[in-house]
């Protein structure tokens, strides 16, 4: 390696080192002023090049402060869990590996680990093991791959060739899906071209789960779409009492679990029972697995059906079935698989439970004591989410707003029954019981102080 390139790289290194050191003491949302110092990258295109240690500097001095701390231990927004060391460190030797992970051929040891990674999450999440597992950019991404393989299969059953005759003619493929359905699945449907307005709603329940007595009709030209953790609630559909009766009627199961499938792991994996019965589902890593982003799963239990459906073999680069290239929307792709791999391999099988029933007990605990302070809990905390309420709209959205302007902590905002609420992720590697009092503690402060 060229001396330059080696000093700027271990500048980088340096750099990085330093931010993620002082994470805990960032801001959870930066600052007006660190905001406001991002427009100095409004600036026409150089017609000549600066210095690469030049350039990396701009973007540590201006772009540093201006970060949310989501990788830090207060961050309780949107279920965004902090990276884990092992996940982190295997990123940077990809990043120098600099491959194009999309089969053997272009990767080897992309293909190796990713295939070992795959096997690991059909274990981890106890689904079947000969299902093919796509590691995509995002479980919007991986749930588009695999909606597309289930009306491949749907339409195949009715006699019609997909890939030859597009849609054009083709049979009507029904979708439901939950009337509390998360909006990257109905932007997948939507890009596929399914159509908003003829998606059939199945109602849900007081706590947002499919109510099994008032689902549709289903047959065998429906695609269900259930979910493993309600983006509010973090409650589950009630499996075992739905995707049977999908089965029956012919139908195709899609589950987005984009952070609740990752319940199967921990000690109330049996709030998930059933789950395994569907035909098709998602996860994301950067949420409750703790991987970076850019890191997400589309499962299959039909392994051909989602090859086929997104075949790109060319006749200058064809791969096996099983390619990353044929399981996903990506043709050239990194190898985003790796760092999966090295999250549950320094986890363990152990690790990864300890992580989740941690935060599953914080979520528990915060809840109780928020309840115990005059809080409105509006969920029944069975995962990781609190959903929670003050005296008033105006004190809800008052306490969301002075919290966030602390900089102690960040959460979002939300909608429950069509009034303001507030949502509490517990998610992070990072965060400990002593994050976990202080956010309880500003929270009571701010009630007391906003209270009428």
């Amino acid at each position: 390696m060229h001396t330059d390139e080696q000093s700027l790289l271990a500048e980088a290194d340096r750099r990085a080192l330093a931010y993620t050191a002082g994470i805990a003491e960032r801001p959870a949302f930066p600052r007006t002023s660190a905001i406001a110092a991002l427009s100095a990258f409004n600036e026409p295109w150089p017609a000549q090049g600066r210095a690469a240690g030049q350039v990396l500097q701009q973007l540590d001095d201006l772009a540093s402060p201006a970060t949310v701390a989501s990788n830090g231990p207060r961050y309780f927004g949107f279920v965004i869990g902090a990276t884990l060391p092992a996940a982190a460190a295997a990123e940077r030797l990809v990043l120098a590996w600099d491959q194009c992970a999309s089969s053997f051929d272009n990767s080897p040891a992309a293909d190796a680990i990713e295939r070992v990674a795959g096997r690991w999450i059909t274990e981890a999440l106890d689904l079947p093991r000969d299902s093919a597992v796509g590691f995509g950019t995002s479980a919007t991404a991986c749930t588009l791959a695999c909606l597309a393989a289930a009306r491949r299969v749907l339409l195949a059953r009715q006699g019609w060739d997909f890939d030859g005759d597009g849609l054009n003619g083709a049979p009507e493929v029904r979708v439901v899906i939950s009337a509390s359905a998360h909006i990257t699945v109905k932007k997948a449907l939507r890009i596929l071209g399914f159509g908003i307005n003829r998606l059939i709603l199945a109602p849900t329940d007081e706590h947002g789960r499919v109510d099994p007595r008032q689902l549709p009709e289903l047959d065998e030209r429906t695609l269900l779409c259930l979910q493993a953790g309600e983006v509010n609630t973090g409650e589950f559909d009630p499996f075992l009492a739905l995707i049977p009766r999908a089965k029956a009627a012919g139908a195709w199961v899609h589950v987005d679990g984009a952070f609740g499938l990752w319940a199967r792991c921990s000690g109330q994996a049996q709030l998930v029972d059933g789950v395994e019965l569907a035909d098709s589902w998602t996860t994301d890593g950067h949420k409750w697995l703790n991987s970076p982003y850019d890191g997400a799963m589309a499962i299959c239990r039909d392994a051909a059906a989602l090859a086929a459906a997104m075949n790109s073999d060319a006749v200058y680069a064809t791969a096996s079935q099983d390619a990353q290239k044929n399981l996903n929307l990506e043709f050239s792709r990194r190898a985003r698989g790796v760092a999966i791999w090295a999250a549950l391999a320094a986890l363990g099988r152990d690790g990864l439970r300890e992580l989740l029933d941690r935060h599953l007990r914080q979520a528990r605990e915060l809840a109780e004591r928020l309840r115990a302070a005059g809080f409105e809990v509006l969920n029944r905390v069975v995962l990781n989410q609190v959903l929670v309420r003050a005296d008033s709209d105006a004190q809800t959205l008052a306490i969301r707003e002075a919290a966030q302007a602390s900089g102690q902590v960040w959460f979002g905002p939300t909608l429950w029954q069509g009034r303001p609420a507030f949502r509490l992720s517990l998610s992070s590697w990072r965060t400990t019981d002593a994050d976990v009092d202080s956010l309880a503690t500003l929270l009571i402060e701010l009630r007391q102080r906003t209270a009428v």
